[in-house]
């Protein structure tokens, strides 16, 4: 009898650790889990053990996952943002952005050192073209505050939209990196703040006019980067649109290629790098300027090549960040994004030994990648306590499977005793 009890008990706890429910996960789960869903799939793709796993939640960064999985797909990876420059018969630079995330102080550099090989000798008035984006709004879930990863997005941005300062007790304020210079723009955000020995400051506080904002950043960036590298010449600083009697005089390919992006926005969870190559995958596909409604239609018509119909409409995918509250994934939709994604796990970071994203704001604590045996997981937890780390070791431990064993094994031990005595 005992030969026959056992194999029903472990099939009978194995069932419902497996099978989706409604609310509660089953033990050992139900203590860590008040509103959320957890997956396990083998390297064929079976789920092997799950909970609430077609119940929507809000995704936060692991999001990022199918952005790169479309993105990779539809760019490839030896995709390279451009910038184009043109010159005015006035010695005018006109800069005209493609949503190049990697813009920084050190590109920039590179980009003089070019311009002056190809024969620019003066630039006197600098005009930033924005032609390339037609954003509906700036980006979804923006809270609009000073943190660097509220920064906005835009055709033309220098050192992703955010001036790093240190302020000194006496209230000086100078550059917190020592390859940018302090700029006016640098001085007017500071303004007001505590001593720092650093911060990094969005460029647009609060609902500014971000377009603005970005084009006075990157002109006053490039107009102390012309003086380093030598080259004369003054004038204005404003926004316009290259004419079209203009000469291009350079066209710009970014130093990194969208497989390293890709690595830095998965590694370092970056909402900027990734909205923007969101975007691109929109603009490239339908054209610029880029929208976010081009790039939403872009990446669900890829994902539902990939992964089908079914999973494509359990990713409600509005950015290329995660960061907005109306973003939802199912855990099982996010498997499939994960069986997908498998030839690309090494560009993501390491969590607890096991290459994983991250994904968390406040009441979010999600995670998503690949186990050390290689299986694919997801926990998504939308509540108020974090205890993504304990799903973790848990799963990593062998999950509901290794409970079940555990229990027989304590059924078995107790029914020897019993037979001894």
């Amino acid at each position: 009898m005992c030969s026959n009890i056992v194999p029903l008990f472990l099939t009978l706890l194995l069932a419902v650790g497996q099978n989706a429910l409604a609310a509660d996960c089953p033990p050992p789960y139900a203590g860590l889990i008040q509103n959320g869903a957890y997956a396990v799939a083998d390297l064929q793709g079976n789920i092997v053990e799950s909970c609430n796993i077609d119940t929507p939640y809000i995704p936060a960064s692991i999001l990022k996952v199918p952005t790169a999985l479309a993105a990779l797909a539809i760019l490839g990876p030896e995709y390279r943002f451009k910038t184009r420059f043109y010159t005015d018969a006035e010695d005018g630079l006109y800069i005209q952005g493609f949503g190049d995330p990697m813009l920084t102080s050190e590109e920039i550099r590179l980009i003089f050192a070019e311009l002056k090989q190809r024969g620019l000798r003066q630039v006197n008035a600098i005009y930033i073209d924005p032609s390339n984006f037609a954003l509906e709004y700036q980006s979804p879930g923006s809270e609009f505050s000073d943190n660097p990863y509220d920064a906005p997005v835009g055709p033309t941005a220098v050192n992703f939209n955010s001036v790093p300062v240190r302020v000194t007790r006496e209230g000086f304020v100078s550059s917190g990196e020592e390859h940018t210079p302090l700029l006016p723009l640098m001085t007017e955000l500071a303004a007001g703040l505590p001593p720092s020995t650093w911060t990094r400051i969005n460029i647009c506080r609060g609902r500014c006019n971000a377009n603005r904002e970005m084009a006075r950043y990157t002109a006053q960036l490039f107009r102390a980067l012309q003086q380093e590298a030598g080259i004369p010449g003054q004038g204005h600083l404003s926004l316009k649109q290259v004419p079209p009697d203009v000469k291009l005089f350079y066209e710009h390919r970014s130093s990194k290629n969208l497989q390293e992006l890709t690595s830095s926005f998965l590694k370092y969870s970056s909402n900027f790098i990734s909205n923007l190559v969101y975007l691109a995958v929109g603009a490239e596909e339908f054209g610029w300027p880029a929208t976010w409604s081009k790039a939403d239609r872009a990446v669900h018509q890829e994902l539902e090549r990939q992964l089908g119909q079914q999973t494509a409409a359990a990713l409600i995918h509005k950015d290329g960040s995660g960061l907005y509250r109306g973003d939802r994934v199912t855990a099982r939709a996010m498997l499939e994004v994960l069986r997908a994604f498998r030839p690309h796990a090494w560009l993501l970071r390491k969590h607890l030994g096991t290459p994983s994203k991250s994904g968390s704001m406040k009441g979010v604590w999600n995670y998503a990648g690949y186990l050390v045996d290689g299986k694919a997981y997801v926990i998504l937890l939308n509540q108020a306590a974090n205890r993504r780390n304990d799903v973790l070791a848990l799963l990593q431990n062998g999950g509901v499977e290794n409970v079940v064993r555990k229990s027989v094994k304590r059924v078995m031990v107790k029914k020897k005793s019993k037979k001894r005595r």
